[in-house]
């Protein structure tokens, strides 16, 4: 058994992160818009007030605000069968609040998405990419406030309608689980505690608000796979995960329970409540022993039961382990979703622990426990690329990275896993979302932009977009 024959090999990547264009077409500010650049070893900052003279990367990203059919192009070349991107909710709604959809917002992504049909590439469309209207974090906080729900309706209405015919597959929220951490909080839901000058990485943290912030988020995706299959019956609508792989890191019994309840809060609350209908008994107890209180109104038990998604997509990256040894917890190279550093495993130049086996060990834990077509929607390695004196760029690193987890995602599906699609993080070279640079380079497609804001935007392969295209040719057979 090899891959599906209509497997949907591609790409991923954001509109903030990629598009540029801020202030063009009736866009409004969105939360990535107020980060400056960071780096590996110095945090972006978030800024209410935009400073003079400081680099603010999402402004202009990588230009495929007037490149998109270029990138698109070099797609098509690669064999592209489906590309990931999202939507800027205020290139669509600038403020977020308004009634009426700008037209100019909706007329880009339409030809976005004429232009990927126009190469049978399928778009699959992130809904929210973490990319709040900066104006819905200063007016309410953002997430934390119930009437957030209506104006993503409002959102989702306008694109379900205006792409109805042209659009198949649709994720509401990016990484909805980051909110179970710190830094998830400005990043995910655009919940800013304090409107202050700020280190990214430094937020004042109110678990309570991710939390109340989470349970708006599930109605909100409840609701839109409800309007979406009402709008089309063939929309299929999904939700969208970090794996944050863990293991105990030994096999003492208080590590496994570590683990376990680890896995619990990342890997598996917001999707038991995406996947299944309703909340987690395991839940109840965390938020009792972390003094969180999540309100609820009466009819959204109802609610989250009629609205779970028809699959399930995550990113992967790397993998953690657990301890319940206070001795042994330590800071260091693969733990940036917590946990403790592999003994067994080698990491990425931002400490990101490689790990394939691992994504064959979560397709497989995930399809025990929803049965739901599975897409890996994220995959890559961030890493610094060189052009050589010939003007190759030999990202073989890259290669080596890619070819071990599609090896694993075949062991996975041998396994019987219902795996659909692999969507490549930053296919093109784009904007870090943790960091904020360019420096941390995923794609297959090098982008003259750095760091400092110079570079012409111009485009070249790399030796990596050649062997990604033989193996979509060879439907993943060929990974040599």
């Amino acid at each position: 058994m090899s891959f599906r024959s209509d497997f949907y090999w591609g790409g991923a990547t954001a509109a903030n992160q990629l598009e540029g264009g801020w202030q063009e077409g009736g866009k409004g500010v969105s939360c990535p818009d107020v980060c400056t650049g960071g780096s590996a070893t110095k945090s972006k900052r978030i800024t209410p007030v935009l400073e003079e003279g400081t680099f603010y990367p999402s402004h202009d990203a990588i230009d495929h605000y007037h490149r998109y059919k270029e990138d698109i192009a070099l797609f098509a070349e690669m064999g592209f069968k489906m590309y990931r991107f999202s939507i800027a909710w205020t290139r669509i709604f600038p403020q977020g609040d308004e009634s009426e959809p700008n037209e100019a917002g909706l007329k880009f992504y339409e030809d976005l998405i004429d232009e990927c049909l126009k190469y049978n590439i399928e778009p699959l469309i992130t809904i929210s990419h973490y990319e709040v209207p900066f104006h819905l974090t200063q007016k309410w906080n953002s997430w934390t406030d119930r009437r957030m729900i209506d104006c993503f309706l409002n959102f989702c209405r306008a694109i379900f309608t205006r792409y109805k015919g042209k659009v198949k597959y649709w994720l509401t929220f990016n990484e909805i689980n980051s909110a179970t951490t710190a830094m998830g909080a400005f990043l995910g839901q655009g919940i800013l505690n304090e409107i202050k000058t700020m280190d990214f990485m430094d937020q004042v943290d109110v678990p309570n608000n991710r939390f109340q912030g989470l349970h708006h988020q599930f109605l909100a995706s409840a609701l839109a796979v409800k309007m979406a299959h009402e709008i089309d019956p063939n929309y299929q609508v999904g939700c969208m995960q970090i794996m944050a792989t863990s293991y105990g890191l030994t096999c003492h019994p208080a590590d496994q329970v570590k683990n376990q309840q680890q896995t619990h809060l990342r890997n598996w609350f917001c999707s038991d409540v995406q996947c299944r209908g309703k909340y987690p008994n395991y839940i109840k107890r965390y938020f009792k022993e972390n003094n969180i209180t999540v309100k609820m109104e009466p009819g959204d038990d109802e609610i989250l039961a009629a609205g779970p998604v028809d699959f399930y997509t995550c990113s992967y990256y790397m993998s953690a382990c657990q301890t319940a040894d206070p001795a042994k917890q330590k800071a260091g190279q693969g733990n940036i979703l917590g946990g403790v550093p592999n003994p067994y495993l080698k990491a990425s130049d931002w400490g990101w622990q490689i790990d394939p086996e691992g994504l064959r060990y979560s397709l497989n834990e995930i399809w025990d426990r929803y049965q739901l077509p599975i897409f890996v929607v994220e995959n890559g390695l961030g890493a610094y690329d060189k052009i050589d004196e010939d003007g190759k760029i030999r990202d073989d690193y890259r290669v080596d990275y890619l070819r071990q987890h599609i090896e694993q995602m075949h062991e996975a599906v041998l396994d019987g896993v219902d795996l659909r699609g692999y969507t490549p993080w930053g296919c093109i070279d784009l904007v870090s979302a943790s960091t904020g640079e360019m420096a941390k380079r995923y794609g297959f497609i090098f982008v003259e932009r750095y760091d400092d804001g110079t570079g012409d935007f111009s485009r070249r392969r790399k030796e990596s977009f050649y062997w990604y295209k033989k193996v979509i040719e060879t439907n993943g057979e060929d990974l040599g």
